[in-house]
């Protein structure tokens, strides 16, 4: 019986991959001219269908030859958009470019009525013609060309880095809501870890990669049929290697089978999205450094990615993350313990990196102030020390990067448009920020 593990990574594959859909395609297409072609002469179709056995060949001989080039038109795009994904924005977005439904649609499409119009052609003679499939075919024909023009208009539109950075974002804050959701319908009663009683059995990985998701419910059922806790020894998103251990069992007096507790941890090359809301938030800060760098030098873009990534903290602020999480049994006792990721990890990950390249830029430095003392103002008390101690590497790091009082002067006033917004008043060195208490 195929693992819950192999079923996971087999879906990632049919999500991201490109032929599945254009070879399902082709199989419908053919279906469905075969059963055009057996109605062929039927009564009650109209005499303004009736095509001669010439016109039929023409018609169909010209459907194929443009689904050919269509095709290859749009190839030529996906290639085009590997190139720009790769090289301004984030390899890490093409896992999610992959899965793009539209995309698969018009390929789908183009397939599936290249051959719908190549069977058609064999069934043509000089007195028998399928006349319902002709039409059916110049019906196919314009679905494929308006289908065309949307996903032109869609890249268009979508392929610059802020409609991919909103992209991203509004994923990420999905997944946050979701998986918080699961995790607190399964909390344990109470807020410590359970004690390490008993012996300890560690679950290694033979083949390692990198954890991509898990089976939550399974692992606590299987847990509490042993009666003993999983204490996870990485969380999702992280890379164990090859014999690293993945699985801490405790007090059990007669251990599972490894490989059933394995099985219900996917690994795989790189990570994704379905249980890691960070990749989202990695994906977001990767496009903005991009931004930065010396070879696209386009701060303006690194602050409307930050646009999107604040909303991404808010979301996870007003979750409320932390560093790990119990899930029970249906009788409340603790079987299944996650190392999560506190609040501390994401507004590190979302600010560090653009902080550094960007620090010489003041457009970058009034945006990161402005989006801090934004989570100031709009999330709980307990996110504001993280939120002060970023804010205080801010300061020391327009203090490092500007000489002139005037420039640093600008640098430390908070704007929501990085320049040219509505200001408000510059930090004094060592004051004390919104919310945070005096000295």
């Amino acid at each position: 019986m195929t693992s819950w593990a192999a079923r996971f990574r087999l879906r990632q594959y049919v999500k991201a991959s490109l032929w599945i859909v254009p070879l399902l395609g082709l199989v419908l297409g053919v279906a469905l001219a075969e059963a055009a072609a057996s109605v062929d002469g039927a009564s009650w179709l109209p005499t303004t269908w009736d095509y001669s056995a010439s016109t039929a060949t023409s018609v169909l001989s010209s459907v194929v030859g443009s689904m050919i080039a269509l095709l290859g038109f749009v190839v030529t795009i996906g290639v085009l958009v590997i190139q720009q994904a790769t090289g301004t924005l984030s390899p890490r977005y093409m896992r999610l470019w992959y899965r793009d439904r539209l995309q698969k649609a018009v390929l789908g499409t183009f397939t599936g009525t290249f051959a719908f119009a190549y069977t058609l052609l064999r069934s043509i003679e000089t007195d028998s013609v399928p006349n319902l499939g002709v039409t059916m075919a110049g019906v196919a024909v314009s679905v494929s060309l308006l289908l065309l023009l949307i996903y032109l208009n869609r890249f268009t539109h979508n392929l610059r880095p802020v409609a991919i950075a909103d992209l991203v974002g509004r994923s990420g804050e999905r997944v946050v809501a979701r998986v918080s959701a699961q995790v607190r319908s399964a909390a344990a009663p109470g807020g410590t870890p359970p004690a390490a009683t008993g012996s300890v059995t560690r679950i290694r990985t033979e083949r390692g990669g990198v954890i991509q998701a898990l089976n939550a419910p399974r692992l606590v059922s299987l847990a509490a049929g042993h009666d003993c806790v999983f204490v996870l020894a990485a969380s999702v998103g992280d890379f164990v290697p090859p014999g690293g251990t993945v699985v801490e069992v405790r007090g059990a007096a007669s251990p599972p089978d490894p490989r059933r507790v394995t099985d219900l941890l996917a690994l795989g090359a790189e990570r994704t999205i379905e249980q890691d809301p960070a990749f989202a938030l990695r994906i977001l800060v990767d496009i903005a450094i991009r931004a930065l760098s010396p070879a696209v030098n386009d701060p303006t873009t690194a602050v409307q990615v930050l646009n999107h990534i604040e909303a991404f903290l808010h979301a996870v602020g007003h979750v409320g993350t932390r560093g790990h999480y119990e899930l029970a049994d249906d009788r409340g006792r603790p079987r299944l313990v996650l190392a999560g990721r506190p609040w501390e990890n994401y507004l590190e990950l979302a600010v560090t990196e653009i902080r550094e390249y960007g620090a010489t830029s003041v457009q970058v430095c009034r945006r990161l102030r402005a989006l801090l003392e934004g989570l100031l103002a709009g999330l709980p008390d307990e996110c504001a020390p993280a939120v002060h101690a970023q804010l205080r590497l801010l300061d020391d790091a327009v203090e490092r990067e500007f000489a002139d009082d005037l420039r640093r002067a600008e640098a430390r006033t908070a704007d929501s448009q990085g320049i040219g917004g509505r200001l408000t008043r510059e930090a004094a060195p060592g004051a004390p920020r919104p919310g945070e208490p005096g000295l």
